[in-house]
């Protein structure tokens, strides 16, 4: 099953890519794997998927020896500055960078293991409570204090959009994200680049590839519903 639903969610991607005029090469399907066993990840794994999402430091850590080594992992939870150290140097990017606090402790730890880490700024367009990341007008000016710190390397944004039975209800959501991308690029910062969009998720990835994703982020249309009580 979860090859069909790997299969499908492609191949809806692919024709979202078509409605926009879009390259399918330019956007990246990310398995969310949390809370799943082994067994599923290496059918997705078997699909084709490598690129797998974590949101749990602790959980990835266990998951990442027991797979292949060219699978590109991502942190895409909220990531504590405590659990920094676990995964620098072994994740793809780090989708969640929501304070400058955070990002000085990636930093810190990128130095200590002479890496470059690839991150994104979490931003909450939609400023739910319920919802990490900063705010559209503290984007920029956080963008230019990380693009200081040594051994980070900026590569865009991410966003959790509301949850909404309606995609189109979250378009205005990507589209805010998109032109915020574009507002950052403008300023022409060292260090800081605008290339990733991560937006969208099982509910609404088509209309996030639509407005520009270069991540989306799909756990329940490719694996099935999660078991929290794991």
């Amino acid at each position: 099953m979860i090859k069909e639903n790997y299969e499908k969610v492609k191949e809806k991607v692919i024709k979202a890519c078509e409605r926009a005029g879009r390259n399918p090469q330019d956007v990246t399907l990310i398995a969310v794997s949390k809370t799943k066993p082994l067994e599923d990840l290496r059918e997705a794994y078997a699909a084709g998927a490598r690129d797998f999402g974590e949101n749990k430091v602790q959980e990835l850590v266990d998951k990442m020896p027991e797979m292949p080594s060219d699978i590109r992992w991502h942190m895409i939870g909220h990531l504590q500055r405590n659990k920094v150290k676990y995964i620098v140097g072994k994740v793809y990017l780090i989708h969640g960078v929501d304070s400058l606090r955070l990002a000085q402790e990636i930093s810190k730890e990128a130095v200590k293991q002479g890496v470059t880490v690839n991150i994104l700024m979490e931003v909450n367009i939609a400023e739910e409570e319920s919802k990490f990341g900063i705010t559209t007008d503290e984007a920029p000016a956080l963008a230019e204090e990380i693009a200081a710190l040594p051994g980070i390397s900026l590569k865009g944004l991410m966003t959790i959009a509301p949850y909404v039975t309606n995609p189109e209800e979250n378009r205005e959501v990507f589209a805010k994200l998109r032109q915020l991308a574009i507002d950052i690029s403008a300023k022409n910062i060292d260090n800081v680049t605008m290339n990733v969009l991560s937006m969208g998720m099982t509910g609404d990835y088509e209309v996030a590839v639509e407005e520009g994703a270069t991540f989306v982020r799909v756990g329940t249309g490719i694996f099935g519903e999660r078991n929290y009580q794991i």
